[in-house]
This record gives C-alpha cells, sequence and structure tokens, in this order.
C-alpha cells in the first residue's frame, strides 16, 4: 500500500521536471556572430571556400521566411559564441517590421566544438505558426536534428522532435498540410531523398530520387509543385560538380516528372536521363547552384555559376553567372556577369516587371576569395540581357558571401548575408538590405538590451 501512494508522487515529479525541461528557454547569444571557416589546405589563390559563412549554403533552404501573421521575417544562421572560437551554433532569429527591431539571437542547437557550416540549419513555418529548425547532420558521423518552437510564431523555446540522417535539409510546407523534405544521405556517394510528413512527428519512409554517385540539390515551390535543380558528382567527387538535371512533383512526390510532364522513374540512376538539363560534363565545364524561382508563368528559372576549375584563381575563368529559364518548350541560357571564385553565391528575385540578382558579383578586399563586394543585377527582358545597377557594398574590409533570400521577401528585409576575410581567420557581422538596395543594415555584434534596432551603414 506504501508502495502504491509512493509511485504516483514520484512520477508527478519526475513529469514535472520533464515539463519544465521542455518549456524552459533556449540560451541567448549577446549578439550576431557569424562562424568563421575555411575548407581544405590552402592553395595557390587562397582556400576553396573560407570567410564567413553564416548564411552558407544554397543547398540549406530556406533559411529565411516572412511570416505575414506574425510581421516578422524569421531567419537562421550559424553563429558563434566568440570571434577567435569558431564554434558553431545554430541560431535563429528575426526582425520585426514594425518595430524594426531585432531581439538577442536564440541558440537552438550547440554543436559542441563542430565548426563545419556544412552543418548548418533551414527554418519552415507550418500553418498554425509553429516554427521548425531542421538542423543538418554530417555524412553518418552525426545525425541531422528537427526542432519545433514550444509556442506559434515564437524564438523562446525549442522542442527536439527527431534526429536521423538528413544532411542539407530543405523542408517545404506545401498546401497548408503537410512538410515535403528534400535531404541528401551519404550511400554511394551524396545521393538525394525525399520525405513527407502532416505532423513533423512521424515522417514516410526516405525514398531516393537520384544516385548517380552524388548530387547537390536546390529546390523551390510554386504553388502545389516543388521543384528541385541538381547537378551530379562523377565517383562522387565534389570537386567535379558538372550537368543539371530537373525533377518536379505537384502530389507531394507520389509522382516525379521532366520539365515538360513526362513521369520518370526513381530514382535516377544513370547521368544521361530525361531530367538533364544540360550535359556540362561533356564540355569539361563545373556546375555551381546558386538559386532557383520561378517566372510569371510557374517556369523553372536557375541561376548557376559555369566554371573550368574547383581551385580559386584564373585557373577557372571565366566564371560566368548564368540564367536558364525554361521558355518557349526549351531551355534558354544567357550569361549575366562574370566574377572570381566558384562559390560566390547570389539570389534571384522575380516579379512581373523585373528580374533581379543579389549577390557578391564583384572582386572584394579579398579578391580571389569567397564573396567580395555585393552587386544589384537588373534585367526588364525575362532575364536575356542584364545590367548592373550598382553595388550594394562597397569598401568592404572583409569579401561578403552567401546572400539570402528570404520567402516572401519584404520591402525592409529583402537579402542578407555575412561578411569574413576570406584570407585569415576574423570576425563575421550579418547584414541586410531593402528592396531598393539603397540602404544596408549591419545586425549588431554586441548587444545589452533584449532588443536593438540594427544600425545603417549606408
Amino acid at each position: 500500500m506504501i508502495l502504491k501512494k509512493v509511485l504516483p508522487s514520484v512520477l508527478i515529479i519526475f513529469l514535472f521536471a520533464v515539463s519544465a525541461k521542455i518549456s524552459g528557454q533556449n540560451p541567448k547569444a549577446d549578439g550576431y556572430k557569424g562562424i568563421w571557416f575555411k575548407f581544405g589546405p590552402l592553395l595557390e589563390y587562397g582556400y576553396k571556400y573560407s570567410g564567413g559563412l553564416g548564411t552558407f549554403s544554397s543547398q540549406h533552404q530556406p533559411i529565411a521566411i516572412y511570416s505575414s501573421e506574425a510581421r516578422k521575417t524569421f531567419f537562421v544562421y550559424s553563429g558563434t559564441t566568440k570571434a577567435d572560437e569558431s564554434h558553431l551554433q545554430v541560431m535563429i532569429s528575426y526582425f520585426d517590421h514594425r518595430s524594426h527591431r531585432v531581439p538577442k539571437p536564440v541558440i537552438v542547437y550547440d554543436k559542441m566544438g563542430v565548426n563545419d557550416p556544412q552543418e548548418n540549419a533551414s527554418v519552415s513555418i507550418d500553418s498554425d505558426g509553429y516554427i521548425w529548425v531542421f538542423v543538418s547532420g554530417r555524412e553518418r558521423t552525426r545525425p541531422g536534428l528537427i526542432f519545433k518552437s514550444s509556442q506559434p510564431y515564437s524564438i523562446e523555446s525549442f522542442d527536439k522532435i527527431m534526429e536521423g540522417e538528413i544532411v542539407s535539409p530543405q523542408p517545404w510546407w506545401i498546401n497548408d498540410s503537410c512538410f515535403l523534405l528534400l535531404h541528401t544521405k551519404i550511400k554511394r556517394g551524396r545521393e538525394i531523398y525525399w520525405s513527407s510528413s502532416t505532423d513533423g512527428k512521424s515522417w514516410t519512409e526516405s525514398q531516393k530520387l537520384a544516385g548517380m554517385g552524388g548530387h547537390l540539390q536546390i529546390s523551390n515551390v510554386y504553388g502545389n509543385k516543388l521543384v528541385t535543380v541538381f547537378d551530379y558528382l562523377p565517383g562522387g567527387n565534389l570537386d567535379k560538380r558538372t550537368n543539371l538535371y530537373l525533377l518536379q512533383t505537384d502530389d507531394i512526390g507520389k509522382s516525379w516528372k521532366t520539365v515538360d510532364n513526362k513521369i520518370v522513374e526513381t530514382p535516377l540512376t544513370d547521368s544521361h536521363n530525361e531530367a538533364i538539363i544540360k550535359d556540362y560534363e561533356s564540355e569539361n565545364k563545373l556546375v555551381y547552384i546558386n538559386d532557383l524561382n520561378f517566372d510569371s508563368k510557374g517556369n523553372p528559372v536557375i541561376l548557376a555559376i559555369i566554371s573550368r576549375d574547383f581551385r580559386p584563381g584564373p585557373a577557372g575563368d571565366p566564371r560566368e553567372w548564368m540564367i536558364i529559364h525554361w521558355k518557349d518548350n526549351k531551355w534558354n541560357f544567357n550569361k549575366v556577369c562574370e566574377s572570381t571564385h566558384n562559390y560566390d553565391m547570389g539570389s534571384l528575385y522575380i516579379t512581373n516587371d523585373e528580374w533581379r540578382i543579389i549577390g557578391p558579383t564583384e572582386p572584394g578586399p579579398q579578391k580571389n576569395g569567397t564573396g567580395g563586394e555585393i552587386a544589384l543585377w537588373l534585367s526588364k527582358d525575362e532575364g536575356v540581357s542584364w545590367r548592373k545597377a550598382f553595388n550594394i557594398t562597397t569598401n568592404s574590409i572583409r569579401n561578403n558571401s552567401y546572400a539570402r533570400k528570404p520567402v516572401n521577401a519584404q520591402k525592409d528585409f529583402y537579402c542578407y548575408w555575412a561578411d569574413g576575410d576570406a584570407d585569415k581567420l576574423s570576425i563575421s557581422q550579418l547584414y541586410f538590405t531593402n528592396e531598393k538596395c539603397n540602404k544596408v543594415w549591419v545586425l549588431p555584434y554586441e548587444m545589452k538590451k533584449d532588443f536593438v534596432k540594427p544600425v545603417r551603414i549606408k
């Protein structure tokens, strides 16, 4: 009898402790400090990629979303607590479009000494306003993680929902009803998979989409249609990335089609298949996919850099920024400009009367390094011809890189990026610009107050 009376009390105490732990607030950082990273050895003209990589990479999508209900743009980035300690922490924050203030960033997950920005996160928001953070794993050595906010439209507290083999997560909330998650698994190379869930907790078994030796993908959603564009890694070699392919689904992955709506059998296993856009391998060219968007009719438009060498420096020139547009039942290829590095990642914006590219197309203070000065490019003829309007950043001390576009980007938080010295360890700050691209703000590196207005620097 005594045992029966004691056990419920013990259980109540235990459950209360678990509940308190789950509902407790996540820790906050004292400012916006981006991660610095370098990949591989120092080559003749610098690192393969390096610098401030807080908004890295283009395979992490989306990393910012505007919510009209909250009137906030929620964004994730990889940060650190000390400039001289490249220790990756998955951060989330928001820009309040009413007050024009930002809070102290919240640490969703601490990578505990890991500094590789390949393990950055993506973000999504469901129809009930809950914010989801998908943290990338690293091959099979560290699992990917999924977190859900404890309250709608709040970043104060996150609960871990699950973990699994998830690399480069790309979660999309489709039709106000379910997630469609594209991600990578390391099997016979970097193979790409998809899975779906109505509640973020129970997921369908991951299905392989392509496994031709390795792939890097970019995806986006138009209505109820999800489109993915990916390259091919011969022999699994990232330094040989080439070719372009497209697949799309409008039934949550039940069927996958080519750009002209021919159903294809997945997974793709042969590099020569119906989904191919262009065989760059036959031209000995490399492909670095930057972004994917849609024209006014829903046709896909791809932004990519085409190069001749994986190493930085003149051997890879010309590094051509290309717009690849499906129009009139064919792929159209138009050059925008050239830049100095394979990882000069930018974003593509499309409206009915104007197409825009925001990206580090101009040489920066570390000329041959990742990033540079960010410029605005405009097209009035659906990407056929382009002109540079002006440089958004000028006289920078550190290269600016990975200019990212929020989903439903709003006029006063239109694009954001990080900076960093591409040649040596440095601090990394985060910036954003407005729709006109004539103003630039820096997010506060140090914060003593809980909320502050970012400082305008241009």
